[in-house]
Parts: C-alpha cells; structure tokens; sequence
C-alpha cells in the first residue's frame, strides 16, 4: 500500500514485526545477527516475522560475504518504509486523540 495517509497496517503491527520495523528504519540495512540480538528472538521466531514483512513487500534480505562469512543483510524496501511511516501516523493519532 503506497500512501502518505495514516493507515493501521495489520501485517506490521504484530509486536515483533513492530519492532523489526523500527530498527530497521532507522538505518539502511542491519546484519540478522544484530537484529536478532537486539530484539532478543530465536533465528526461527525472528526468520518467521521477517518471512511475513518480506511476503508483503515491505522488507528485502540480501546475502554477502564478510570475514569469511555468510551474512544476511535485511532493509525495509520503499514500500516498507511508506507503509511503517503510514502506520506510526495513525499510531500517533490514536494516542493523541485518546483513541476516538
């Protein structure tokens, strides 16, 4: 979904999927590892909220090679990052308004 309005995002608003989400937006990619660390998740539980953020499009994980190493780098694709900012809109509205 491509908009600027605030609009509540079922797929990202899942608590985990939240979170991932935010971290991701505030950098241009982050390492699994990290994400995983930070978030304090098992590699399946994280690999199944990132499996429903990549199906909607709204994150894409590309795989290098560092220190000898296979890496996953994760990002929040354009569409993501509409789609997150949309959502803490409408987040912000509701908490502003009290709910109503």
């Amino acid at each position: 979904m491509a908009t600027d309005a605030p609009v509540f995002d079922e797929v990202i608003h899942a608590p985990q999927r939240l979170r991932i989400c935010a971290m991701l937006s505030a950098a241009e990619k982050v390492e699994f590892g990290l994400l995983q660390e930070h978030l304090g998740l098992s590699k399946s539980a994280l690999s199944k909220q990132l499996a429903a953020l990549v199906a909607a499009g709204y994150v894409e994980q590309r795989r290098a090679v560092r220190d000898a190493r296979s890496r996953l780098w994760l990002a929040l694709t354009p569409e993501g990052a509409r789609a997150y900012a949309a959502h803490v809109r409408v987040l912000r509205q509701l908490i502003d308004t009290g709910g109503s």
